[in-house]
C-alpha cells in the first residue's frame, strides 16, 4: 500500500477494477477523508484510456450538485499515472445495500429521487452518464450531528463518469458500452444519443428498487439492442397500482420517442402515482450501512522526511503515448477525432489518396475531404476482453473533424480493422436519415462483405460496409458523401494492405 498519494496520506484500499484503483486517503490540510482514484499503470501508456480517466474528472468538475461526486484535486504520480481526488462515500454504494436488504417503496423513491436530481444537473451542464446502475450510485453521512442519534443524513450521489460523454459528443458515433440489463437500446444500438438514455436506465433502477428483481437480465449488450417488454412490475408481494406500473413502462420504452421528455418529469410523474402528495424531497432516512469511523480517522501524518511512495509493484518506462481513433462496427462504436499522425498522402489532380500511419490502409478522396485526418490507429472495445489494450489500424479523412456528427452536411470515410471471426449481425443505425435500404450481402475482392446504404440523410447518404478480410480480422467502413456516386468512388478505392 502507497503511504501518500500526492500530499494525501492513505489509510486503505476502497476498490479496484480493470482501470483504476480507488483509495480512502487523508486530507491532512482540510481536516477531511477524501476518495484518490488513481489509474492502473497498465493503462498509462494508452492514450485512449487515460483521456476518459480524464475527461471523468473534468466532466464531474463542470456539475455542482450535492448528488454527483465532487472532484477536488488532479494531479500525477511520479510515475505519471493521473489520479482524481474526489468525495468519499462512507455508506458505501446502491449494491452494497441491496445485498443487505431490498427497500420500501418510499427508499426507493428518495433514491430515484436524489439520483434523479444528479443526472439532471449533469444534463443542465451537457453531460450525459450512460452507466447508471446500483454499483455508481454512492451513499454518503452528510451533517452527523444532526441526524438522528447523531447519526447524520444519508444523501445519494451519482459516481463513476468512466463513460460519460458530452452531449455534443453524443450524437456522433459513440463507444458502445455500458451495463447491459440497465442501458437503453439506442446506445446499443450505436446511435447517437441524448438524456434520454440515461433517463431509461433511471427507470431501469426504479423498476430494481421497486420490483426487488431487474427488469431485464441481459447477458449482452447485443440483447439489450432489442428488448422485449419487461414482467409487469406488481407481484402478488408487491402491489403498485396501475399508473406506477405506466410511468415506469414509459420510462423503459424501447423507443425514445416515448419516453417522459427528461429525467425531472419522471421523478416527478413517479412521486405523484406512489401518491407522494407533497412531490418534493423529504429527508432521507437514517444510514442504511454502519457508519465505521475508524474509517475516517485520519491517524498519525507520516513524517514529513518519509519519501512518498507508490504501489510496490514496479512501473516500466514512460514511452511515448498511443493515439487512439474510434470507430463503429457493429455493436462497437468510438467516437471519431482528430489525432496528429504521420500521414501519408498522395494528390492526382482533384484526388488524395490518403493511407494510415502503419501503411495497413489506404483510400482516394475527394481533394477537398482531407481537411482532417486522423491516422494513428485504434484500441476497438472487446466484449469478450474488456481490458484488451491491443491496437488496430484505423484512419480518418473528412472535411472537419466533426464530419461524422448527426445532423452536419460533412463529408469523410472511416476505416478500421478489428478483431473477428465472422460478419456482425447489425451495423450502426442512423435515426437522421429517413431512408434505410436492406442489407446488400456479397464479396469484396473474394471477401464477404455486408452493406447499408441510408439514404436522406443531413449530409446526402451515408454507406455502412464490413468485410471480413481475414480469418479473424473485419474491415469497417463508413462513408458520408452528397451523393451515392461519389460514395460508391470512395468504396471503390479502399484498400488494404498486408494484412
Amino acid at each position: 500500500m502507497p503511504s501518500r498519494l500526492g500530499r494525501y496520506a492513505v489509510r486503505r484500499r476502497i476498490g479496484s477494477g480493470g482501470f483504476a484503483t480507488v483509495w480512502l486517503a487523508y486530507d491532512e490540510q482540510l481536516d477531511s477523508p477524501v476518495a484518490v482514484k488513481v489509474l492502473a499503470d497498465n493503462w498509462t501508456e494508452d492514450h485512449h484510456v487515460r483521456q476518459r480517466f480524464l475527461e471523468e474528472g473534468r466532466y464531474l468538475r463542470k456539475v455542482e450538485s450535492p448528488h454527483v461526486v465532487s472532484v477536488y484535486d488532479a494531479g500525477e504520480l511520479d510515475d505519471g499515472r493521473p489520479y482524481l481526488v474526489m468525495s468519499y462515500a462512507d455508506q458505501g454504494t446502491l449494491a452494497d445495500r441491496l445485498e443487505v436488504e431490498g427497500l420500501t417503496p418510499g427508499q426507493a423513491l428518495e433514491v430515484v429521487r436524489q439520483v434523479g436530481a444528479g443526472l439532471q444537473a449533469l444534463h443542465q451542464r451537457g453531460i450525459l452518464h450512460r452507466d447508471v446502475k446500483p454499483a455508481n450510485v454512492l451513499f454518503r453521512t452528510v451533517d452527523p450531528a444532526t441526524g438522528a442519534a447523531g447519526a447524520g443524513e444519508v444523501r445519494a450521489m451519482v459516481g463513476d463518469l468512466g463513460l460519460g460523454k458530452a452531449l455534443d459528443m453524443s450524437s456522433r458515433l459513440t463507444m458502445i458500452a455500458g451495463t447491459p440489463s440497465y442501458v437503453a437500446p439506442e446506445q446499443a444500438q450505436g446511435e447517437g444519443l441524448d438524456a434520454r438514455a440515461d433517463q431509461y436506465s433511471l427507470a431501469s433502477l426504479a423498476y430494481l428498487l421497486l420490483a426487488g428483481r431487474p427488469a431485464y437480465a441481459h447477458a449482452s449488450l447485443a440483447a439489450a439492442a432489442s428488448p422485449g417488454p419487461p414482467a409487469p412490475l406488481s407481484t402478488p408481494d408487491r402491489q403498485f397500482p396501475a399508473d406506477v406500473e405506466a410511468v415506469v413502462a414509459r420510462g423503459l420504452a424501447p423507443d425514445r420517442e416515448d419516453r417522459w421528455p427528461d429525467v425531472s418529469v419522471f421523478v416527478e410523474a413517479l412521486a405523484a402515482a406512489l401518491d407522494d402528495r407533497s412531490a418534493t424531497p423529504t429527508p432521507a432516512p437514517a444510514p442504511w450501512l454502519s457508519t465505521d469511523p475508524q474509517l475516517t480517522r485520519p491517524g498519525a501524518a507520516p513524517s514529513p522526511r518519509t519519501p512518498s511512495r507508490d504501489l510496490a509493484a514496479p512501473v516500466p518506462p514512460r514511452r511515448g503515448r498511443r493515439r487512439a481513433v474510434g470507430v463503429a462496427v457493429g455493436l462497437v462504436a468510438l467516437a471519431v477525432g482528430l489525432a496528429a499522425g504521420y500521414l501519408a498522402e498522395r494528390r492526382t489532380g482533384r484526388e488524395a489518396t490518403v493511407s494510415d500511419a502503419q501503411g495497413n490502409l489506404s483510400v482516394t478522396v475527394p481533394g477537398d475531404w482531407d481537411r482532417a485526418v486522423a491516422a494513428d490507429g485504434w484500441t476497438p472495445p472487446n466484449d469478450q476482453d474488456p481490458a484488451s489494450a491491443a491496437v488496430y489500424p484505423a484512419l480518418s479523412v473528412g472535411t472537419s473533424r466533426h464530419w461524422n456528427a448527426a445532423g452536419t452536411a460533412g463529408q469523410g470515410v472511416f476505416l478500421g480493422i478489428l478483431p473477428g471471426t465472422q460478419l456482425p449481425a447489425q451495423v450502426p443505425r442512423h435515426p437522421e436519415c429517413a431512408e434505410a435500404q436492406e442489407p446488400v450481402e456479397d464479396t469484396v475482392d473474394g471477401n464477404a462483405s455486408v452493406t447499408v446504404v441510408y439514404g436522406s440523410c443531413p449530409g446526402g447518404v451515408t454507406v455502412e460496409r464490413v468485410v471480413q478480410v481475414a480469418e479473424n480480422r473485419l474491415l469497417w467502413v463508413q462513408v458520408r458523401s452528397a451523393d451515392r456516386a461519389t460514395a460508391n468512388s470512395v468504396l471503390d478505392a479502399v484498400r488494404t494492405h498486408g494484412i
